[in-house]
């Protein structure tokens, strides 16, 4: 008689991602049952389980042939607010995450590890700068300092008329000019911030639910994939110590998104 096949501790269960097309198709058609749970994300967005499978990670026997379904419903997104639209602004940022994440494994290369985050941070900057550079182009140096100038520009754009020198008005020094300008490409970068920020506070920052404190990563192992080598200030692991199946949604688990 063959050995039954281990059972993994933690991460052994396999899942099945199902998604919706622009229909907007519900959870419970997905997953063929009325009776769904949450298991994470908001109203906006979020992942579901059948209620029978609600606690499949502390019971993977159940699951050695087959995978646990999820939905992922996002119909949400699609429909809100016009500030939605904001969020565009941070789509040239979302593609250096990509960078980061499309990271190839980097086994016994810790240098070459650091000089792709270095690179891929200096992408992020040069960017940021690129685009803060475009807005002073087009407020400082564009609209104030040369079409403000000018009597014959601002004959046709009268709402640049306080800051002509022809007006004399407190406004029509260059110096006082370009420092009111400047609050365009100062509230580019503030908008910025605050949309990233948002973003961050409301999805990225948050960490997969865990039984204890013995399924938490190591401290500087947050960034090592698969292949990987360790960080080298992280603990080595206590294989000694019994350890517990975590409460953590797939989707959650470190890793799962490294390909």
């Amino acid at each position: 008689m063959s050995p039954e096949p281990a059972i993994p501790l933690s991460g052994g269960v396999a899942l099945e991602l199902l998604v919706h097309g622009v229909g907007g198709t519900t959870p419970q058609e997905m997953l063929d049952d009325a009776r769904t749970v949450r298991i994470t994300g908001d109203n906006t967005a979020a992942v579901y389980r059948r209620a029978a499978d609600a606690d499949a990670e502390q019971h993977p026997e159940r699951y050695l042939d087959r995978p646990i379904p999820e939905a992922y419903s996002w119909a949400n997104l699609t429909s809100g607010n016009s500030s939605r639209a904001l969020w565009l602004l941070l789509l040239p940022f979302m593609v250096v995450n990509l960078a980061h994440w499309m990271r190839p494994a980097t086994q016994g290369l810790p240098r070459s590890r650091r000089l792709y985050g270095v690179w891929v941070r200096l992408v992020a900057l040069t960017l940021t700068v690129l685009l803060t550079a475009a807005a002073c182009e087009v407020a400082l140096d564009l609209t104030v300092w040369q079409c403000a100038g000018s009597a014959a520009c601002t004959a046709h754009h009268s709402w640049l008329g306080f800051l002509s020198p022809g007006q004399h008005g407190w406004w029509a020094q260059p110096g006082r000019r370009l420092a009111l300008a400047a609050v365009v490409p100062a509230g580019l970068v503030t908008l910025l911030w605050y949309l990233s920020n948002r973003t961050w506070s409301a999805y990225e920052s948050q960490r997969p639910p865990t039984t204890g404190a013995q399924d938490e990563p190591p401290p500087g192992a947050e960034d090592v994939r698969p292949g990987d080598e360790a960080a080298d200030d992280a603990p080595a692991a206590d294989d000694a110590r019994p350890r517990t199946p975590p409460i953590r949604p797939a989707l959650g688990r470190p890793g799962f998104w490294y390909g």
